[in-house]
This record gives C-alpha cells, sequence and structure tokens, in this order.
C-alpha cells in the first residue's frame, strides 16, 4: 500500500513539473517582448500605413474618371447678366424667355469626364519620393522601438535575476540570525550570558526578516514589470539564470558607429524627409496640362420658344454631345507663398540636421559612459569574491569567539550582517557586468552580440 502511493505521489509531481512552464531564457524573453509589446506594434503599423501613402501618391499617375447622372424638376427662368462664381444660384441653359413663369420641366443629364496629366516637370514623382520618405522615416522609427523594447526586457530581465538572487542572500542571512537567536537564547538561559545579549539576538533576526519581506517585494515588482513588457501573468513566469549565473562575461562588445544607431537613423530619415517636401514645393511651380475627354448626354422638357412638352418629358437625355481638349492651368500667384513655404522648409531641414548631429553626440557619449560604466562592475567583480571569502572567515571566527566568551553579541551580529551584505554584493556583481554590457551595445544600437553571448 505504501508503494501504492509513493508511486501515486511521484506522478502527482510528475504532472505538476510538466504542467508547469518552461524556465525563460534572456533571449526568448527579449523575442519575445519585441514580438508582443504595444509600442512595436504600432510602429509597425505606421509602417505599413506610410507604405500604403506611396501607393497612394502613385496613383496620381493614373487617369481619373468622373461620372454624373442627374434628374431634377425645375423651373426654367433664365436672365441674361454675369453672376460671379459662387456655390448658391444654380445656373440654367437655354435662351431668355420674355416673361417668368412658374412652369417647371423635367431635366436629366449623364455623362462622363477622362482626364490625364501626361507631364508634370517632376512633381509626382517628387510626391511620391516624399511618401518613400516617409515610409522610410517609420520603419526607422520602428527599430528605434524594437531596440528600446528589447533594451528595457533585457534589463528587466537581469533586474529580476538581481532580485531573485538578493532574495535569497537575505533567506540565507535569516537563518543564520535564526540560528544565532536560538544559541542565544540558550547562553542566556544557562546564565552565561547577560539577557541584554538576547535582545539584541532578537532585535537582529527582526531586523535579518524585514529586510527579506523589501527583498521579497523588490522582487514581485521587478516580476511584475518583466511581466507587463512580455504580456504574460507574472505568476507563470520562470527564468532561465544561465549562464548569466555562471560567471561576468570577459569578452569586450564590438564598436558600432553612432550614424548605424537606430536612433541615429531615423533621425537621418527626418532629415531626408524635409529634403523630399523641399523638392515637391520647387515642382510645384510649374503649369499643370491636362487631357481632358468627355461625353455627354441632356434632357429637357423645355422647348426653345417657351413651350413645354409632355408630362414625362425630359426624364431621359435626347441631345448627345462629345468633346476632347487639352487644359493647361497655372498658379500665377502662389509664387510669394510657394517661396514661404520653401523657406519654411529649408529651415525645418536644417533643424533637423542639427539635431542629427545632437543624436551622434548624446550616441558617443552614451556609449564613453556605458564603457566606463563596464570597466568599474568588472573591477568589482574581481574583488567580491576576496570580500565573501573574508565575511564568511569573520562570521566564523566571530560566532567561534562569542561561543568562547571571548566576542560580544554585536561583534558576532555585525559579522552576520557584513556575511550578509556580502552575499548579496558578490551575487550582484556578475549580473551588475550583464547590466553593463547591456547599456554598451544599447548604445551601439545591437543587442545581438550580448543575447549570443548568453545562448548555451
Amino acid at each position: 500500500m505504501s508503494i501504492a502511493r509513493i508511486a501515486l505521489a511521484a506522478g502527482w509531481l510528475a504532472a505538476g513539473a510538466a504542467a508547469q512552464p518552461p524556465a525563460l531564457t534572456i533571449e526568448q524573453a527579449v523575442t519575445q517582448a519585441v514580438e508582443k509589446y504595444p509600442s512595436v506594434r504600432v510602429s509597425l503599423e505606421r509602417v505599413s500605413a506610410a507604405a500604403a501613402g506611396i501607393d497612394l501618391a502613385r496613383t496620381a499617375y493614373l487617369p481619373r474618371a468622373e461620372l454624373l447622372g442627374q434628374t431634377n424638376r425645375a423651373t426654367r427662368n433664365n436672365v441674361f447678366g454675369l453672376l460671379m462664381p459662387q456655390p448658391v444660384v444654380s445656373p440654367i441653359s437655354g435662351p431668355v424667355l420674355g416673361k417668368a413663369s412658374l412652369t417647371n420641366v423635367w431635366g436629366t443629364a449623364v455623362g462622363v469626364l477622362v482626364s490625364w496629366e501626361p507631364f508634370d516637370f517632376g512633381l509626382r514623382q517628387a510626391a511620391v519620393g516624399a511618401a518613400r520618405s516617409e515610409r522610410e522615416r517609420a520603419d526607422a522609427q520602428a527599430g528605434v522601438a524594437r531596440l528600446e523594447v528589447a533594451a528595457a526586457a533585457a534589463d528587466a530581465f537581469l533586474t529580476t535575476l538581481a532580485a531573485e538572487q538578493t532574495v535569497r542572500a537575505a533567506r540565507a542571512g535569516v537563518d543564520r540570525a535564526l540560528v544565532w537567536e536560538q544559541a542565544v537564547r540558550a547562553l542566556v538561559g544557562a546564565e552565561l550570558r547577560p539577557g541584554v545579549d538576547a535582545s539584541r539576538a532578537a532585535a537582529e533576526l527582526a531586523q535579518a526578516r524585514t529586510q527579506l519581506i523589501q527583498t521579497e517585494r523588490a522582487e514581485q515588482m521587478s516580476r511584475v514589470a518583466l511581466a507587463q513588457l512580455l504580456g504574460v501573468p507574472a505568476a507563470t513566469l520562470r527564468l532561465d539564470p544561465e549562464p548569466l549565473l555562471r560567471g561576468p562575461a570577459q569578452l569586450d562588445p564590438p564598436e558600432q558607429a553612432a550614424p548605424a544607431h537606430p536612433r541615429a537613423r531615423a533621425q537621418n530619415t527626418v532629415v531626408e524627409a524635409a529634403r523630399s517636401r523641399q523638392r515637391v514645393l520647387e515642382r510645384s511651380y510649374f503649369p499643370r496640362f491636362a487631357l481632358q475627354g468627355t461625353t455627354f448626354s441632356r434632357g429637357s422638357g423645355a422647348n426653345p420658344d417657351g413651350t413645354t412638352g409632355g408630362a414625362g418629358a425630359g426624364l431621359g437625355p435626347n441631345f448627345y454631345n462629345w468633346g476632347l481638349g487639352l487644359s493647361v492651368t497655372f498658379p500665377a500667384l502662389e509664387l510669394p507663398s510657394l517661396r514661404a513655404r520653401r523657406r519654411m522648409e529649408a529651415h525645418q531641414q536644417q533643424a533637423e540636421a542639427a539635431r542629427y548631429q545632437q543624436v551622434l553626440r548624446e550616441l558617443e557619449g552614451d556609449r564613453e559612459k556605458a564603457r566606463a560604466a563596464l570597466v568599474a562592475a568588472r573591477r568589482i567583480a574581481e574583488h567580491t569574491p576576496l570580500q565573501l571569502a573574508a565575511a564568511r572567515d569573520l562570521e566564523r571566527q566571530a560566532s567561534a569567539r562569542y561561543q568562547a566568551g571571548l566576542a560580544t553579541a554585536v561583534e558576532t551580529a555585525e559579522a552576520q550582517r557584513l556575511l550578509t551584505q556580502s552575499e548579496i554584493d558578490n551575487a550582484l556583481a556578475g549580473l551588475g557586468v550583464w547590466r553593463a554590457l547591456l547599456a554598451v551595445e544599447a548604445a551601439g544600437g545591437d543587442l545581438t552580440p550580448l543575447l549570443e553571448r548568453t545562448r548555451r
């Protein structure tokens, strides 16, 4: 019977392990965040919208066809005289009759007008180029969004992993404080130590437990932040610490030219977009030519002599026409406004070019700062093992001296706190090097080398 229970319990444990989600590597976290985070999807949709804008600009090369169909019932009184263009008074065709009448008739009109611009002095090509520049700008902005989300996911992963290691060290500190508190209480009960030592041991245990609670809270908050980036529940998140805990990476990150950074490329596309808009304005002050062909028919129940037809006269067209022509339009008085707009775009382009130089300087500064932080992180990682070994020796010696009556409770408590802090520092030192590497490669604009180092 006991064997059956053991087998059943083993089956439950195996089922629970199978239901548990697999541990997530830092590379998988970055990939998942880039694929699912909303800001990246927003950028990609903007790229698609800009690509559709190129197709829209290309439609200007196609001919236009406008269809008309109309039926109305109205009076047919007409007058001589000029009427300025306006949208209120409807035009009436036909002769002017001797007197006005409220007699009304049917009128119909059906027609089609096809218009095509055979040449445009490069205006349409410039418009397509401007649309293409907008698409490149949107694509570059999507690259910036991907880099930012990838860097945020990698940093959140390392932060969560560091918080887990801090919790582990704090929990070990609680265990040591609990053992010491029990030993001190026994010594005090045997009247081998003063009662104040028991109070000091109890206070140290309470402080260790408070530190553990604080580290657990920080670990949970960092886990929630990572889960938000990945779009998964925080309770189901399991991290694979390998190889991040095996030791800090020693390889130097590759040099990345600042102009190749996604931020620099994105700003450069803004400059190019301003230039494209200038080219459109340069092509705007030219005549516009249009080849036009039309065919239409009209019907009316009114006769030229003032009489009207039957009740259904004018419901269908009874006169037909066609025509071919070439129309030329020229915005003669738009030159001042076009010049002002060109000056505006020129200044805008110069401002964006200056902004591009500023971005390059910022990227260079960020990379130098990140490299300095990397050097410091590696030096710290070299010293923390020595600090941890010394703290362990000190704690063992302090505990032994206290048991022998040669040390005070204060010395032993200080040694235990120093050991806990040294364990935390040593656990975080290696991850600090990885975070410094992340900062260097994020400043370079490409996280691929970092992620390749984390593969097993």
